[in-house]
């Protein structure tokens, strides 16, 4: 089993009518839901973790801001909604003294991370070795992999790397869109996966229908 995280979100930006979306999902089976901190005020960010909370379900943030300051901004903003993972991000250095005394689990970018929608750069064994460090460091919870959104790596070579890297579960987050890239990197040892775009776009069985598409999604998930 890989435990699937639905995204609020299409092109690495939350979506404009993100909330009207929570409690329907709530009733699928779903575990985790989340979002991202471009596309959303920090008022937004916390209605949606709130509302998501209230729906039983546990809560993700993932950064993609591509500054440092921005970074910082956003992670406070998790903090003040509450959230309870904050994934992605390329700045442990400011991040993890925000973090310090949370009971938030922080899952940084492994490996180098360029530009909006974000890409992941560098060798296999490159991101191998940061996922190492980085797990290794007093704070880091996980890794937010960016597994489909490398331009050249084997993606299943790539995820057992930062798998066996890393000292703690790795999600594998952006461009998941068949079932046979579900069963990947379920192989491969990830601990969950992202998707959000492909839902809103329809290209799931079930479409258009959000709630149908995310049980599609969890019994894909259930079985890899």
């Amino acid at each position: 089993m890989i435990n699937f995280i639905f995204m609020l979100t299409h092109a690495d930006s939350t979506i404009d009518d993100a909330l009207d979306y929570v409690e329907d999902v709530a009733n699928t089976g779903l575990q985790y839901i989340g979002f991202k901190d471009v596309g959303a005020t920090p008022q937004r960010q916390r209605a949606i973790a709130h509302a998501a909370r209230d729906a039983g379900l546990a809560t993700m943030l993932e950064v993609v801001s591509t500054t440092r300051e921005a970074e910082i901004d956003s992670v406070r903003a998790a903090l003040d909604a509450g959230v309870d993972w904050v994934l992605g991000g390329t700045q442990p250095d400011a991040v993890l003294p925000l973090l310090a005394g949370s009971a938030v689990k922080y899952c940084p970018f492994p490996g180098r991370v360029v530009g909006h929608p974000s890409i992941l750069e560098g060798s296999i064994d490159e991101i191998a070795k940061s996922a190492a460090a980085l797990t290794a460091r007093p704070g880091v919870f996980g890794l937010d992999l960016l597994a489909y959104r490398h331009q050249s790596a084997n993606i299943e070579e790539l995820t057992r790397a930062v798998v066996h890297a890393s000292s703690g579960p790795v999600i594998a987050a952006g461009s998941v869109v068949r079932e046979e890239q579900i069963a990947l990197l379920a192989s491969a040892g990830a601990w969950g996966f992202t998707i959000g775009s492909a839902i809103f776009d329809g290209l799931l069985p079930g479409a258009p229908d959000v709630a149908t598409q995310v049980r599609h999604v969890l019994s894909i998930a259930e079985t890899s």
